[in-house]
């Protein structure tokens, strides 16, 4: 019969036996398969997520459409084919939010990138973006210290026919004068259907002066 102290010593023999060989049962590294995502919502594994954008360049693919500005747009100037100072690619996203305008009016604004355009919930659309992890994108301001109090996906529709199935947010951002990339963390989110692709929100408490910034490069990931 083996005793104890025998097994002990044959285990450790043939522990370092299978090191010094190789022989481990786990492969490498190398020739492990990538990691799958798994919904949250149905446990079921998902194939890897592709980027999806929500603005690349004027004349891409773009998956929204920038037209729900608020309250009402009329302080609010924005172009998504500016061809200064780019990014990315040809094009990037410059907004004005007029100051002195707003001073007069509600003292804020902002902008959502909405599919199909101008839905707030009451018409069908939307993406099915489950499997994205983070929504990605390049944000600089004109002069720096342009303040945006929150940039947000998800959200709409509420009490409508067509709601968004889940939504998430990040700020306040104080912006430099230089391009950087931010991200937004989408882990845990119900991303089933998604209308309003991306948001952003600013004031005039938080800009008393100006507010003129620049995007790029929109998408989840």
């Amino acid at each position: 019969m083996i005793s104890m102290q025998q097994k002990v010593f044959l285990i450790s023999v043939c522990m370092i036996l299978a090191a010094v060989s190789g022989c481990s049962k786990q492969p490498p590294t190398s020739s492990r398969k990538p990691e799958q995502t798994v919904s949250p919502q149905t446990g079921t594994v998902m194939p890897a997520f592709s980027s999806f954008f929500v603005h690349q360049d004027k004349g891409s693919k773009n998956r929204f459409t920038p037209s729900g500005y608020m309250p009402t747009g009329e302080c609010l100037s924005l172009d998504d084919g500016w061809q200064y100072d780019v990014k990315d690619g040809k094009t990037c996203i410059r907004v004005v939010y007029d100051i002195a305008c707003s001073k007069e009016g509600r003292q804020w604004a902002g902008v959502y990138w909405q599919n199909p355009a101008d839905n707030w919930g009451g018409k069908k659309g939307g993406y099915n973006l489950t499997g994205a992890t983070r929504l990605v994108f390049w944000a600089k301001g004109e002069l720096g210290g342009e303040r945006i109090e929150e940039f947000k996906i998800g959200g709409l529709g509420a009490n409508q026919l067509y709601p968004d199935s889940d939504t998430a947010s990040m700020g306040p951002v104080i912006l430099s004068s230089e391009w950087k990339e931010y991200t937004l963390d989408l882990r845990g989110k119900d991303l089933s259907y998604i209308s309003g692709g991306f948001a952003w929100v600013a004031n005039v408490e938080g800009n008393p002066h100006h507010c003129t910034f620049y995007l790029d490069n929109i998408r989840f990931e």
